[in-house]
């Protein structure tokens, strides 16, 4: 069984911000580590940015919020998205 953690940020709340996904992790360190997106997306075309979208890291909440058999470490299960 793997974690699922909430997470969530309140520094970017503009347009074109995340501010929450749920994700599944090994760890509370490795969830608040994540991004709300897939980060082969991130790197691939460049169009998103941590700073600017998301969060630092040390910004990021993070919410226990259950187990799961279905998903893997790493994989962003839903995220919350506010387009412009």
């Amino acid at each position: 069984m793997y974690k699922l953690f909430l997470i969530s940020q309140d520094v970017n709340t503009g347009y074109e911000t995340y501010d929450s996904a749920v994700v599944c992790a090994t760890s509370k360190k490795k969830a608040q580590a994540m991004f709300p997106f897939e980060e082969t997306l991130h790197y691939k075309h460049n169009d998103y940015s941590r700073e600017e979208d998301w969060a630092p890291t040390e910004d990021v909440k993070v919410k226990f919020i259950g187990t799961t058999d279905k998903y893997k470490p790493g994989d962003v299960i839903i995220a919350s998205y506010n387009a412009g």
